[in-house]
């Protein structure tokens, strides 16, 4: 499960330009030298770093493979119909656009592609996990849409069925969102798909967050169902940092068009050449033994966190993904975030369902790559505890860190 060879600054830029050297060396030790806990990061094989540097990042290529806008393409063609056959066989799809140059990127072609500015869309609010283009007056699609906000049960902390079928027998949207920033447990594709047909909308899969755990097959898919579904490569996916939309044959024009030329101009052919190379990854059984590993060291961390006295959003979790209140260690999230920071445990913090704090999301994509299993969640979680707590000094706990991760380097030499 752990990737090989570590990357190095080339020579030439060392000679070049040794400030900025300096610089990528000094992330690529900071990475190697803390706990990458934040959900949506990950560590992108050689083969995918190889492929981002390479010539292809050269190349002007705007529209797609035979309909081009500029000439020399006849190599980087073949690149893009690789990414995308192998997307299609990888997630079982009938189309897909491996263009979009970021998840956000991807969710406004989906939106330019099926709506208009004015219509009606039924998301997961912000508070509850829903992402910023779900409706956030600061984006474009709070701006451009007008958004219906379902929420999730106070007590369970999972999606209120209930609450988005009223909203949507009420509000008639054209479309409806499933997914999350922050919500733990498996999406019921089945139901969104029952409502959106029974108000006649369209159904948006919003699956940046899992679309990793789907290509190895521990997460359930939304292609079946979804008309079109919105993800990023990286994350669990580990890929190259972009975007990919997924569709049926009879949107394929649409969602092509919606990319190019509505809200892009030139692909960027060295990202979607990795995203080939991560696609190809993603299809063989160390991948599915990997995303299964990410599962099972989520749950374990949650669990084992609950045991340090944390509150652990639905009790639990399904995917990568760990959401938790620190409040009974007597501290808010952004204060826990800052001190587990200092401690070299880097994580985020995210919305909690019904309460006023904000606490902690964390994800076990990235450690699982560096070859981390159940047990290093248990010593990861009575660290972490120690730390938000005040019993682990930050100068302790960075020596801690240092010991965990330099038996999992990420690029082992």
């Amino acid at each position: 499960m752990s990737v090989t060879h570590a990357p190095q600054t080339t020579d030439v830029l060392t000679r070049q330009d040794p400030e900025l050297a300096e610089i990528l060396l000094g992330e690529l030790h900071r990475q190697s030298s803390t706990l990458q806990l934040i959900a949506a990061e990950n560590f992108c094989s050689p083969a995918v770093l190889a492929a981002l540097g390479s010539a292809l990042a050269n190349k002007y290529a705007e529209g797609y493979p035979g309909a081009r806008h500029h000439g020399g393409c006849e190599i980087v063609d073949v690149a893009e119909r690789l990414a995308v056959d192998r997307a299609k066989s990888l997630f079982g799809a009938e189309h897909a656009n491996v263009q979009s140059h970021s998840g956000s990127s991807a969710v406004l072609a989906a939106y330019a592609a099926l709506l208009r500015p004015g219509d009606t869309v039924l998301a997961l609010g912000l508070p509850y996990g829903g992402h910023l283009t779900h409706g956030s007056p600061a984006n474009f699609s709070g701006r451009w849409f007008d958004f219906v906000g379902y929420g999730v049960d106070a007590e369970t902390g999972l999606i209120d069925h209930d609450q988005v079928r009223t909203l949507a027998r009420t509000h008639r949207p054209k479309a409806i969102v499933c997914g999350s920033i922050a919500y733990p447990r498996h999406i019921d594709y089945a139901f969104f798909r029952e409502v959106a047909d029974e108000v006649g909308a369209y159904l948006i899969a919003d699956a940046a967050h899992p679309i990793g755990l789907v290509a190895g097959g521990a997460a359930p898919s939304p292609v079946p169902y979804a008309d079109v579904v919105c993800a990023t490569t990286h994350k669990v996916l580990r890929g190259p940092r972009g975007g990919m939309i997924l569709c049926g044959g009879d949107l394929a024009e649409r969602v092509d068009r919606a990319v190019f030329p509505f809200t892009q101009g030139g692909a960027q052919m060295h990202t979607i050449a990795a995203k080939a190379v991560a696609f190809g990854e993603a299809a063989t059984p160390a991948f599915a033994a990997y995303a299964h590993q990410v599962v099972a060291n989520a749950r374990v961390l949650a669990a084992a966190l609950a045991d340090e006295g944390l509150v652990v959003t639905t009790g639990g979790t399904d995917t990568h993904l760990v959401t938790a209140d620190p409040a009974p260690l007597g501290v808010d999230g952004r204060t826990a975030r800052g001190r587990l920071a200092a401690a070299g445990l880097v994580l985020d913090c995210c919305a909690l369902p019904h309460a006023d704090t904000r606490g902690l999301r964390l994800g076990t994509a990235a450690v699982t790559t560096q070859g981390m299993a159940e047990k290093e969640m248990e010593r990861i979680a009575a660290l972490l505890a120690g730390v938000v707590r005040g019993e682990v000094e930050s100068v302790r706990a960075r020596e801690e860190v240092r010991d965990l991760v330099g038996g999992f380097p990420p690029y082992p030499a």
